[in-house]
């Protein structure tokens, strides 16, 4: 059975969790088959956007710790289960066309890991946003928390990890863990997705990964690379359409060249 679902078609497509009766609980598979995903998503021209949702009401549950007894039990199986799930936030936040999380219902502990790694997070009133890892026992992953500590700050990351509060919509955008609510999150992610896709790819993939890499620290070391990014932008034929779409008073076509 698939478990995860690609939906829609170019420019802005789905990706679909698709385990409603374990509310989309994230197995070791499922961490390790998203990057794949993602990455030849990311690899078509066609695709401007994408959409990282549930299926069934929620939007994802966490890892499944049904499994853990099986796949995170020794050292060696909790460091590569923990590498796995970098790997797949990695994989989301590198991805060259925006991600934005659509969520309803639960977005707990490895869900909100995911939704995360995406560039804009979306969210019904009713959803509960819950990082159980203080409960748990375990440690937050490293990416995570980096992805985390850089949306909401110290205080209010060490609030949520320490204490283990579930949230309600309007409590976690206010920590700035979401960028909207909305009544209907999935439209609402369409709409966004839908302007998006109207603008300069490069544009966009170049800037996400200046964003990235300052949120980081990593053009700090890497300034060479950041100004390749800009320079590859700056001599593309979307630019030059952009300029002569400005000049004719037009909406520019974009084609990722």
């Amino acid at each position: 059975m698939t478990v995860i679902r690609i939906e829609g078609e170019a420019p802005v497509v789905e990706v679909v969790l698709d385990r409603p009766d374990r509310k989309n609980a994230v197995t070791l598979d499922m961490w390790r088959e998203i990057p794949r995903v993602i990455a030849k998503l990311g690899s078509q021209a066609d695709i401007r956007a994408i959409i990282l949702r549930g299926a069934g009401g929620n939007f994802c549950a966490g890892a499944d710790i049904t499994e853990f007894g099986q796949v995170r039990d020794t050292p060696e199986q909790v460091h590569d289960y923990d590498e796995a799930v970098d790997v797949c936030c990695d994989a989301i936040t590198a991805a060259p066309k925006p991600v934005i999380a659509a969520i309803d219902g639960f977005c707990v502990g490895g869900g909100c890991g995911l939704a995360l790694a995406c560039d804009f997070r979306i969210a019904a009133p009713g959803a509960t946003i819950f990082i159980p890892a203080s409960r748990l026992g375990i440690v937050y992953g490293l990416r995570e928390t980096q992805n985390l500590l850089a949306l909401v700050g110290l205080a209010n990351a060490k609030r949520m990890l320490f204490a283990a509060e579930r949230l309600d919509a309007e409590t976690a955008c206010s920590y700035g863990f979401l960028d909207e609510v909305a009544a209907d999150p999935l439209a609402a992610a369409r709409d966004f997705a839908g302007v998006m896709a109207a603008r300069a790819p490069l544009s966009i993939s170049g800037t996400k990964a200046l964003l990235t890499g300052l949120v980081r620290s990593e053009w700090l070391q890497d300034e060479e690379g950041a100004l390749t990014l800009i320079e590859a932008a700056s001599q593309s034929q979307d630019y030059k359409e952009a300029r002569a779409a400005f000049a004719e008073k037009r909406e520019p076509v974009f084609k990722g060249q």
